[in-house]
């Protein structure tokens, strides 16, 4: 079949070109990801699996496609990190399979049911047409897509010893790869939702070296911009994308510029299985964040986008590991307004690790692709969604916003008539943080206060006393603590009624059993105006007191 891949290929230029209204293509200014008119665009990404043994997107047995890029819509995402195994690209046979001979090759004949009653269209197309029809679907509704090369031989994803994980593995040929990667970024130019191309996921397992690294990444990155110059060029580091520490001391080399960003993943259970729950979760933030920095964080202090390739969490709520590192997680990736993709859209699979019709626990959909697993999740996560600042961006003066990671939510409130409250981020007061360690709203001359454990915090203009100087503590650097005036220690906390009071500063260290969640904020730098900015505050300032 020596000849036949570029007959397949020219077949497969046939596909629509999608349009988009997004100012595309995208590029990079400094550390920062920018459309073609050079504001920011942060991607807010969600994963589609299309790498398993199937080789097709999952859940297209059980939605039309339409409706789950739509459903992507609903929840905020405006890109899917769409995975495909090498061998879709590179072995014929697979890719002329049709996805009715894919699924009866398997057995699945409840699937092949499924995807006819609702997607009919695609049930005879090849596989490779298949891919590319939900790209267009994507496209149709606006949706960014970054094609990910996620394996080599389709399949779940990974493990050490998988035979998929770096060059010269049984499975990961690194010309082959090159081979694949050019035909892909050759297949989807023109296509103009595909935005980026992640070049492989979680390089890994024993023969993984930095030498080799640097021998094959920029070659395959030359490859792939050559091919398709408008595409993001995404590479990942080493032990499953999570170490990037290498590009410190020997930064890469391109032909190219304004495509390149760097991809890293970050699970709970990359810290270890139980480490979230057999230490202080101040002490693992602290540490795990640390080590995030040192490997992959920093990159954005040089110049370089980061994008989060991979994070997530069982959103049942039973992981407890889980639950504590999510926090921890969305307070670094608002600290640092990172791009990112959540794992995973998928409720359910259609076989994985052999067992047929899986349910998905980090899916965001739920089992039958309906609706939201989890409705507060998807809540949580949508501050993260916007960009907090960037080129372009400059809507208000640069201040900071108060963030509460366990919510997703920011420091606002109602009216002058109302306490302090957590609120959406749209609509949180702009703060500033003085070199007295006053928290003070912007524009105004009014600090933050604290006057009992147990009270709502206020609002007033006496801001030299101890009560109104708030320091961040901690190993995890996310409690704000001020101290009464009787000398004693008190944390920002969120009342059940989301009203902000401050307690006892809780879990600050060797206490294993508490969750300190509740007493985490993070301040954000921000440039992104606000519904709510204290406009009531700024006609007549008090003389005296506080504002409750």
């Amino acid at each position: 079949m020596a000849t036949s891949s570029s007959i397949l290929l020219l077949f497969l230029f046939s596909s629509v070109v999608t349009s988009m209204s997004l100012s595309l293509p995208l590029s990079t200014n400094s550390r920062w990801i920018v459309d073609d008119t050079g504001r920011r665009v942060k991607l807010a990404c969600v994963n589609w699996a299309s790498h398993m043994e199937p080789v097709l997107a999952e859940g297209l047995s059980k939605q039309p496609m339409d409706t789950i890029a739509k459903r992507i819509v609903s929840m905020g995402f405006n890109c899917v990190r769409f995975t495909w195994p090498l061998y879709l690209i590179t072995n014929d046979s697979l890719a002329a399979l049709t996805v009715r001979q894919s699924f009866q090759r398997l057995g699945l004949l409840e699937s092949i049911a499924g995807i006819q009653a609702n997607n009919p269209s695609i049930i005879d197309l090849p596989l490779i047409k298949a891919y590319q029809t939900v790209v267009s679907s994507l496209g149709e509704n606006n949706v960014m897509v970054i094609l990910d090369n996620h394996i080599s031989k389709p399949g779940w994803c990974c493990s050490n010893l998988d035979d998929n994980g770096f060059f010269g593995d049984k499975y990961f040929n690194p010309d082959q790869w090159i081979t694949g990667l050019t035909r892909m970024a050759t297949l989807f130019n023109g296509v103009t939702n595909v935005v980026g191309m992640s070049l492989r996921n979680e390089p890994r397992g024993p023969k993984q070296n930095v030498n080799d690294w640097y021998k094959y990444m920029p070659k395959a990155a030359e490859a792939v911009h050559s091919a398709n110059p408008n595409v993001l060029v995404i590479l990942s580091g080493l032990s499953f994308d999570r170490d990037l520490s290498f590009i410190q001391n020997q930064p890469l080399k391109l032909t190219f510029s304004r495509k390149l960003v760097f991809e890293a993943h970050w699970y709970g259970f990359s810290d270890g299985q139980t480490t979230w729950v057999d230490d202080n979760p101040n002490e693992v933030c602290g540490r795990v964040a640390t080590y995030m920095m040192r490997t992959s964080g920093y990159l954005v202090d040089q110049g370089y986008p980061l994008f989060i390739g991979e994070f997530g969490i069982d959103q049942s709520g039973a992981n407890v590991n889980g639950n504590r590192y999510i926090s921890c997680f969305l307070g670094v990736a608002a600290e640092l307004d990172l791009d990112w993709a959540l794992w995973t859209l998928a409720g359910s699979y259609y076989v994985r690790d052999g067992v047929v019709g899986l349910n998905e626990y980090y899916g965001v959909l739920d089992y039958n692709w309906c609706g939201a697993r989890n409705s507060s999740f998807v809540q949580r996560i949508s501050a993260l969604q916007s960009p907090f600042r960037g080129p372009g961006l400059s809507e208000a003066k640069p201040h900071k916003v108060i963030f509460h990671p366990l919510t997703g939510l920011c420091i606002t409130r109602k009216s002058l008539l109302h306490p302090l409250r957590l609120g959406p981020c749209t609509d949180a007061y702009p703060w500033s943080y003085s070199p007295e360690k006053n928290l003070v709203v912007k524009g105004t001359r009014f600090c933050l206060h604290t006057d009992a454990s147990g009270k709502s915090v206020k609002l007033g203009i006496l801001c030299s006393d101890s009560n109104s100087n708030w320091e961040t503590i901690s190993d995890s650097k996310m409690h704000l603590s001020a101290k009464l005036r009787d000398g004693k220690s008190v944390c920002l906390d969120v009342a059940s009624d989301n009203t902000i009071i401050t307690k006892e500063c809780k879990c600050i260290s060797k206490d294993k059993t508490c969750d300190p969640s509740s007493q985490w904020f993070k301040l954000v730098d921000s440039t992104r105006s606000s519904t709510r900015v204290g406009r009531s505050l700024l006609p007549s300032l008090p003389g005296k007191g506080l504002v409750g």
